[in-house]
């Protein structure tokens, strides 16, 4: 993912700096003003809480303002369609479709789960008797190299 650079255009007054800063914090996300709030509270208390004031009237806190948004979009339509998916159309036929084809499909994932299992149970086991094999042949060569070295 790119991300392009906010243009600031250069502040000349006492505040251009802050402008710059927010700017800047924008063009990070969300996370980049939780840890300047977090680093302001851990450094001098005062900032952080003017920080976190900040946020929560800006609305940054809650909303997905930055450039990342789509992320936030992207998680709402998919609880939009998981909700759309549990209530009923008012169509009966429709609902029966949708019913079945949900029962099928949790049954294929189950089968396919259960399939993932077996494999995961095949190669462990197949690893086991790699081990065991050479931990034999280990075993069969020390006894030859004590017998050697006793006779």
């Amino acid at each position: 993912m790119t991300h392009t650079a906010t243009t600031v255009p250069a502040q000349d007054g006492p505040l251009g700096w802050l402008r710059r800063a927010e700017a800047w914090l924008d063009d990070k996300g969300k996370g980049a003003w939780i840890a300047a709030m977090v680093l302001g509270f851990v450094f001098v208390w005062p900032v952080g809480l003017a920080l976190l004031a900040y946020m929560i009237w800006s609305k940054r806190m809650f909303s997905c303002k930055s450039r990342r948004a789509h992320a936030c979009g992207i998680r709402h339509e998919s609880f939009r369609a998981a909700r759309a998916a549990a209530r009923p159309s008012g169509n009966s036929a429709f609902d029966a479709y949708k019913a079945e084809t949900l029962r099928r499909l949790e049954e294929e994932q189950d089968q396919f789960e259960a399939f993932l299992e077996r494999l995961r149970a095949a190669k462990d086991k197949a690893e086991f008797d790699q081990f065991m094999d050479e931990r034999s042949k280990r075993a069969a060569e020390e006894r030859a190299t004590d017998e050697t070295a006793g006779a």
